[in-house]
């Protein structure tokens, strides 16, 4: 979202566990809702993440399935390349 709009009245919403927010008033009230917080796995699926606790699933699972870990390696193996090149 960036930084919020000083003396701009906010409306929280509740949605399936989610927390959102947006400006109340014209003509910021165009502006999209964002996620402020709430339930932690259905907050990261609200942002399009993966959850700490789906995290640890996989990685559970790729200790017992080798194609997922094949993956996975692969996976952090690309991941570390973009993060060097992102750093330069």
């Amino acid at each position: 979202m960036g930084s919020y709009i000083p003396n701009q009245a906010l409306i929280y919403e509740r949605a399936n566990g989610v927390v959102f927010a947006r400006y109340r008033d014209p003509p910021h009230n165009k502006k999209p809702r964002w996620v402020i917080g709430g339930d932690p796995d259905k907050t990261a699926r609200a942002l399009g993440i993966v959850s700490y606790d789906e995290w640890k699933n996989v990685m559970q699972v790729a200790e017992s399935n080798a194609n997922i870990k094949k993956q996975l390696d692969r996976l952090m193996t690309m991941y570390y390349v973009v993060k060097d090149d992102m750093e330069k």
